[in-house]
């Protein structure tokens, strides 16, 4: 993993613990604004759904899904497969104090050596913080945003490959 930056720190504030049914609300306020603002960059805003019909549309509840907490506060959440990092979200008001990556870490920590990740070609914030931790684009692809399916999409699929080394340094750092 390529940790030159402070993000790649672990935060003591920061603590990761699975999804509970009461931090569903949370997940709301902390999806829709960060949706909105992706969906923006690629010039997609009109294909928005909320969390409330995102989530059972695109499946949330299949997938390993942990919730980040910044001090007391559900800050952030990422959800994932043994081989695919298909959800990640942060507060908007808490970005730049390493939640994303500290829940990119611990997915990586419980993923296979196999992982991959699909981003709007557009989400330049996404890229850069997939890259630091040695993710890299492995192709390009057009298809249709899942879950509102009306929309075709444009996303990079970006590969782990700096796994080689021992996967506990990415949480022990």
């Amino acid at each position: 993993m390529n940790c030159n930056n402070t993000d790649c720190i672990k935060n003591p504030n920061i603590s990761i613990r699975p999804y509970r049914e009461q931090d569903f609300q949370r997940l709301c306020e902390i999806h829709d604004p960060a949706r909105r603002n992706e969906l923006e960059l690629a010039g997609l805003s009109a294909a928005f759904l909320p969390l409330t019909i995102a989530a059972e549309r695109e499946g949330l509840f299949e997938y390993q899904l942990y919730v980040a907490e910044f001090g007391d506060t559900v800050a952030g959440f990422a959800a994932f497969t043994e081989d695919e990092l298909a959800w990640l979200y942060v507060d908007v008001e808490l970005t730049r104090h390493g939640i994303g990556s500290s829940l990119i870490a611990y997915a990586l920590d419980k993923m296979s050596d196999d992982v991959s990740v699909e981003v709007l070609v557009s989400n330049a914030p996404a890229i850069a913080v997939y890259s630091s931790f040695g993710f890299v684009i492995e192709k390009t692809i057009t298809g249709v945003m899942p879950g509102n399916e009306e929309f075709a999409v444009k996303v990079h699929v970006m590969k782990w490959v700096d796994n080689a080394g021992n996967k506990q340094m990415l949480w022990d750092i």
